[in-house]
């Protein structure tokens, strides 16, 4: 006799359930095994899927960046070069000016005004013809205080330093409304 005759029925059909479920659950196993290599290689793909176009965009970003960077220090050498450019032109006409001045106080230079109506018959009539190195010719001429002269230089320094800063901000303005 063999053993399996020896067991009762009921409990070789229990034997056989147990025995059919353990061959069901290993194949189970083995097909939650192979699934789990399949998911496994598809998460490992599309991670490096991910890693890979996360690194076009950080390349392609700081392409874009240094581009940017690129274009910022031009613009910033151009506006140094225009700010030294017009602080020569300011300073050359301060110095001009000064020069100018100076040349009043020593009286080496006298300003003078055309007098709009000339009169031959007043008592303080002023001679038509002209010196050397006169320009003016043939008109009457007044000269002006030097005071007055040196407040009339004063004024004139104010506009043309006006004007430079004026040509400084126009050529600033131009140059960053054209970078953009």
């Amino acid at each position: 006799m063999r053993l399996f005759d020896l067991i009762p029925a009921q409990f070789r059909i229990a034997a056989v359930g147990v025995l059919l479920l353990m061959v069901i659950a290993g194949s189970a196993a083995l097909a939650w095994t192979a699934q789990d290599w399949r998911y496994g290689r598809e998460l490992e793909r599309q991670a490096r899927l991910q890693a890979d176009t996360l690194n076009e965009l950080s390349q392609a970003s700081a392409a874009v960046q240094r581009t940017e960077q690129d274009k910022r220090l031009a613009l910033e050498q151009r506006l140094q070069n225009k700010d030294e450019t017009h602080y020569k032109e300011l300073t050359d006409e301060q110095t001009k000016q000064a020069r100018l001045r100076d040349r009043l106080a020593t009286a080496d230079l006298r300003l003078s005004v055309v007098l709009a109506a000339t009169e031959t018959a007043g008592s303080c009539s002023m001679s038509a013809t002209t010196a050397t190195g006169r320009v003016v010719h043939g008109t009457t001429r007044a000269q002006l205080d030097p005071a007055h002269a040196q407040r009339i230089i004063g004024i004139t320094d104010t506009g043309d330093q006006g004007l430079i800063a004026l040509r400084a901000c126009q050529a600033y303005a131009k140059e960053v409304s054209h970078t953009k």
